[in-house]
């Protein structure tokens, strides 16, 4: 980068290039892009289980024991229990009442807060921050669908958010992803617009889309004002699992290495200077902060925070179901 240059991530050449990753590079993302990650092998950590907290009927086992199809085992009979659960046959051997036991069907729709906003139109690594959000939204919402369970989410764009409500069919999640891709396509080298009010609009209209025991995954980069995020994720969170996703880029973390720069965001124009130590520092202090205060907002049975970053090479071995 020269001395003097005004940094853009599309001026990057390892995002021009896209060099080989198993995550997709570039500035942009296409729906037919989003569409393929379908067909992407998942190689999920050995003994990753899901837990579930849905209430509704479906397919996937819950860790209640009661009434259902599946079979769980026998135990002693307890007042209460239903007398056409009892194990007439143990019954009989033991001499004393034993009742069977189910493990019930339950589902877990998942909702995507996918951000695809201006502040997201940013990157150093690989590809934008955008793209890699995207992508990250398109893989949960496959492997949902694969095991079984409802997608549905909010894209936030520059201009509009839109909901979709969750189905458990592959037309319907067409829709979300394609809806991500125009909002992806969409954004450009733009005057700064005020995305911070759509985003927590957005969080209170998927909040109202909600029943309970849906598991919301919040994907954004999570700029502005913290207090706002903190709560509405708080919100979210009574009654569902929320897991916040941060999308990160190496240049959110530390200054590019010492040298003359020239930022702007469409309105303004900044130059400074990156070598000077303590604004290093800063810098650096300030994004830590950040993070630490998402972290400790997430510390709670029904929270996850996880940080992914722009310059990750491969994201076929998690797993979000």
């Amino acid at each position: 980068m020269s001395k003097n240059a005004q940094y853009h991530p599309t001026n990057d050449p390892s995002i021009a290039s896209g060099k080989a990753a198993d995550v997709i590079p570039g500035a942009y993302i296409s729906l037919p892009q989003l569409l393929a990650l379908r067909h992407k092998s998942i190689r999920a950590h050995q003994g990753q289980s899901a837990k579930v907290m849905g209430s509704q009927s479906g397919i996937k086992l819950s860790k209640t024991k009661g009434r259902g199809v599946d079979f769980a085992e026998v135990r002693a009979y307890q007042p209460g229990d239903n007398v056409r659960a009892i194990d007439w046959r143990v019954t009989a051997r033991k001499n004393k009442p034993h009742t069977k036991l189910f493990r019930e069907e339950r589902e877990r729709p998942a909702l995507l807060f996918v951000d695809q906003s201006q502040h997201m139109f940013f990157g150093s690594k690989q590809r934008l921050k955008s793209v890699a959000a995207a992508e990250l939204a398109g893989r949960i919402a496959w492997q949902t669908f694969a095991a079984g369970d409802r997608v549905g989410g909010i894209v936030i764009s520059n201009d509009l958010q839109a909901l979709y409500r969750p189905f458990r069919t592959s037309r319907a999640i067409g829709r979300l992803l394609a809806q991500v891709a125009v909002a992806n396509q969409a954004l450009k080298r733009s005057p700064r617009l005020d995305t911070q009010t759509s985003k927590f609009t957005g969080l209170e209209q998927l909040r109202r889309l909600t029943q309970s025991n849906y598991k919301i995954f919040v994907i954004s980069d999570f700029s502005g004002d913290l207090t706002s995020w903190s709560e509405q994720i708080k919100k979210l969170a009574r009654n569902n699992q929320v897991v916040a996703l941060h999308i990160q880029d190496p240049l959110d973390k530390e200054l590019p290495p010492a040298d003359n720069y020239v930022i702007t965001d469409g309105n303004q124009r900044l130059q400074f200077y990156s070598g000077k130590e303590n604004l290093r520092a800063k810098y650096s202090a300030d994004f830590a902060e950040r993070c630490q205060v998402l972290k400790d907002l997430c510390r709670h049975e029904s929270m996850t925070y996880l940080t992914l970053s722009t310059e990750d090479p491969n994201w076929d071995h998690l797993s979000w179901v």
